[in-house]
């Protein structure tokens, strides 16, 4: 089985891996991605004086505006990938990650799953699912355009709540 797990860094880790650990067995395979939406704005940004790499090398206004997107998106992608990744590794499951731009996060989702031809994509839900707001989210958007079965995962603060 091929899991997809789209993250935006809400997704409790453990219980995500737990999750996806069963359903992949043994010979399954997991891909991790995350959306990431950069506005080209957001290179005037990148180019101030206000933003810094996280890494120590040339300075990032040196570099091509992609070269600076790139880079942008690997960073972000990494810090909202980084929890699910260890948790996985934790449970003893390998996983590939992949860091993606897009303006519309669902439809990215979607189109990875088609390109990794994902058995189920597992996607977190911000809101109550019975909370009016929601059927314009992202994981809405995914569960209705889907080709295959969506597992929705209540964020981190909703798994451990009682009254639920």
């Amino acid at each position: 089985m091929r899991i997809l797990i789209a993250t935006a860094g809400v997704l409790s880790p453990e219980g995500v891996a737990r999750i996806a650990r069963r359903l992949c067995g043994d010979d399954g395979e997991i891909i991790v991605i995350t959306v990431i939406e950069v506005p080209r704005s957001f290179l005037d940004e990148i180019r101030s004086d206000e933003w810094h790499p996280l890494t120590e090398d040339a300075p990032v206004w040196s570099r091509s505006p992609e070269t600076e997107v790139t880079r942008y998106v690997e960073e972000r992608g990494a810090r909202l990938t980084e929890p699910l990744m260890a948790a996985l590794t934790a449970c003893g499951v390998t996983a590939q990650v992949e860091y993606l731009e897009g303006e519309d996060p669902a439809a990215t989702i979607l189109e990875a799953a088609d390109r990794f031809a994902a058995d189920v994509i597992v996607v977190g839900a911000t809101k109550p699912l019975f909370d009016e707001s929601q059927w314009e989210s992202i994981s809405t958007r995914v569960i209705r355009a889907a080709k295959g079965p969506v597992l929705v995962v209540p964020t981190r603060g909703r798994l451990g709540d009682e009254d639920q």
